[in-house]
């Protein structure tokens, strides 16, 4: 691949701080290495060594849309920083090919003592436009804004939500060829969400290059082609961002005595060189074909190939199938039919809080919904005795247009004053739903939209 087709090209970066138990350490750590090795003694360390990366070798291709997903301390927003040259790396190399707008954290990169405007200018002015490109651009950055007034206001005035509004109105204004964010769109109300998304739909659509950081998952399938990632400092895996999100949840509700073992597993697993459309034709090959009659059935041969079994707690779940409401195993869906999705759950250690869910997503992995047996903790199972075995049932009409979609199946209790899943199973089964020729729908689900024409 030519390095014109790279956006941003990642080598062997590492960051590494030095943690001081004592201010007087520091000026220990100027003044006596030097000293000591003037005397011919081997220099003393005063610090402790923190790797905040470690090692870190990747590439995003113009036009690609990357998410990097990991827990909290993984080195997420250290990558962001020294991309965007706000933080110097300790070894390794960052090239970057084009116009970087960024949202770090709400607010980087304002003035907090200048109004809004005057920082909407600064920062233009710094992302590398001319006066008279920032005066074209300002009243659609403050409309996207619409902070109102408080344009005019110093930004140390504003609260979280208003920063972050401008901050995100200059990124997306400024025609960046890479645009970087760094969790800047959990903050605000849903509707400026929506259009925050959208915004970035667009830009995606433009041929721009979008690094994007967050702990949804949902965000990252829907809005990437890739994924990566992160923990503890170190790059584990890369690929479908499906399988990515699996991984990442996967080691987030893993017992902490397991963990270096499901680090090392997934980083061995990782598919950093499979490109989308040969693991869509080697996963989904099978499941995508159409039977040539509309008959509500059981295939034996539409089994999910992507399962991913979370960590125990406690409890197992076996045996997930879909049925009808006789009783039949199927897997050939009707439009418009009610079904039955039943697994069971055997119980090894007593839990409190219990309760049971599901999940619908796509081949993508965009979740369509599901639901949970109990709406809280305060309705759910209070006492679940080590040993108990339980029969879970949730009826579902199936409202989905033609196509193949997997289910997820998860037991949840009260570990330690925090409600996890005990046992969680992602694309625990398959089913299609079968095409139907009278069907007038369009998307993934039926609304029951029935359209009126008349002749005006």
């Amino acid at each position: 691949m030519s390095s014109d087709d790279i956006a941003i090209s990642v080598s062997n970066l590492s960051k590494r701080y030095e943690i001081y138990d004592a201010p007087g350490d520091r000026l220990k750590q100027f003044v006596l290495p030097r000293l000591q090795r003037f005397a011919g003694y081997t220099p003393k360390q005063y610090f402790s060594e923190f790797w905040a990366l470690q090692n870190v070798s990747f590439e995003v291709k113009k036009g690609e849309t990357v998410g990097i997903i990991g827990r909290n301390g993984s080195g997420k927003s250290t990558l962001l920083q020294m991309i965007c040259g706000t933080l110097n790396p300790s070894f390794g190399n960052i090239q970057t090919n084009g116009r970087i707008a960024a949202l770090l954290e709400l607010g980087s990169g304002f003035n907090p003592e200048f109004s809004g405007r005057e920082n909407v200018y600064m920062n233009c002015a710094v992302l590398g436009l001319r006066r008279d490109e920032i005066d074209k651009r300002f009243d659609g950055i403050v409309a996207f804004a619409d902070i109102g007034v408080f344009i005019e206001q110093p930004v140390k005035t504003y609260s979280s939500g208003m920063a972050m509004r401008l901050a995100f109105a200059v990124a997306i204004n400024v025609d960046p060829e890479i645009l970087i964010i760094d969790e800047a769109l959990s903050v605000g109300d849903e509707l400026f969400q929506r259009k925050c998304f959208s915004r970035i739909e667009a830009i995606r659509a433009s041929g721009s290059t979008i690094l994007f950081v967050s702990h949804s998952g949902a965000q990252i399938v829907e809005l990437c082609d890739r994924a990566i990632l992160f923990d503890a400092g170190e790059k584990l895996a890369s690929g479908l961002p499906k399988k990515i999100v699996g991984s990442y949840q996967k080691l987030l509700y893993a017992p902490s005595e397991t963990g270096q073992a499901l680090r090392d597993q997934i980083f061995q697993s990782d598919d950093s060189n499979i490109t989308q459309s040969s693991i869509d034709s080697r996963e989904h090959s099978s499941l995508i074909e159409t039977t040539p009659e509309k008959l509500e059935c059981f295939d034996p041969n539409l089994q999910s190939k992507s399962t991913i079994e979370f960590q125990s707690h406690g409890a197992h779940i076996s045996a997930p199938v879909i049925l009808t409401l006789d009783g039949k195993q199927v897997n050939n869906l009707i439009r418009g039919n009610t079904y039955r999705y039943a697994y069971a759950v055997q119980f090894f250690r007593s839990a409190i809080n219990v309760r049971f869910a599901m999940l619908i997503r796509t081949i993508s992995g965009v979740e369509l919904g599901g639901a949970e047996s109990a709406a809280s903790p305060k309705s759910s199972l209070v006492y679940v005795d080590s040993g108990a075995s339980y029969r879970v049932e949730f009826r579902f009409i199936c409202a989905l247009n033609p196509g193949v979609y997997f289910t997820n199946a998860g037991v949840l209790g009260d570990m330690d004053g925090t409600m996890t899943y005990l046992h969680r199973l992602v694309d625990a089964a398959t089913f299609r739903v079968l095409p139907d020729t009278e069907n007038i729908a369009t998307g993934i689900v039926d609304f029951g939209c029935y359209p009126e024409v008349e002749l005006q």
